[in-house]
């Protein structure tokens, strides 16, 4: 009888296992999706928010955790520097390409402004300036690639 109930309760399990493993519970499915080219879309949507979110966060760390340096000069525009890609940052979310636009124009002149400044900078100041800097404008560059321009949402309700 043990052998029975034994052998009874694995085919049982192995029959509600496979057909569990078929039970999808997501509310959207790619079976939902009436084109294969929808469900492509909505993956490449989701990967490109995803960047995004990514590029923007880092960015947002790197100005939080920026240093002072020794000269006033420098800290200065460096936050100018942090003010400018703050307002880039709030222009790609609210999707203003004019504020995006304005912002980039300030941000790269604050950029030029600091770097001709690095030289009143002693060595370990400047390498930790330069490793910041090179950080940001990665990302500033990586945040626009992923930014679709020509797909903005519509505000018309």
């Amino acid at each position: 009888m043990a052998k029975f109930n034994v052998g009874f309760s694995f085919i049982i399990f192995l029959a509600v296992s496979c057909s569990i493993e078929k039970v999808n519970l997501s509310p959207v499915t790619e079976s939902s999706l009436t084109n294969q080219g929808q469900s492509k879309t909505v993956k490449a949507s989701y990967d490109t928010k995803k960047n995004i979110i990514v590029y923007s966060s880092a960015i947002s760390n790197l100005i939080a955790t920026f240093p002072k340096f020794r000269n006033e000069a420098v800290n200065k525009e460096i936050a100018n520097l942090k003010f400018h890609l703050k307002d880039y940052l709030d222009a790609m979310e609210a999707y203003n390409i004019n504020g995006m636009d304005r912002s980039q124009r300030k941000y790269e002149q604050a950029y030029k402004k600091i770097q001709s400044l690095r030289k009143h900078l002693k060595h370990d100041e400047d390498q930790v300036l330069n490793r910041y800097l090179v950080s940001i404008k990665t990302n500033i560059s990586l945040l626009a690639s992923n930014f679709p321009k020509d797909s903005l949402p519509s505000s018309k309700n």
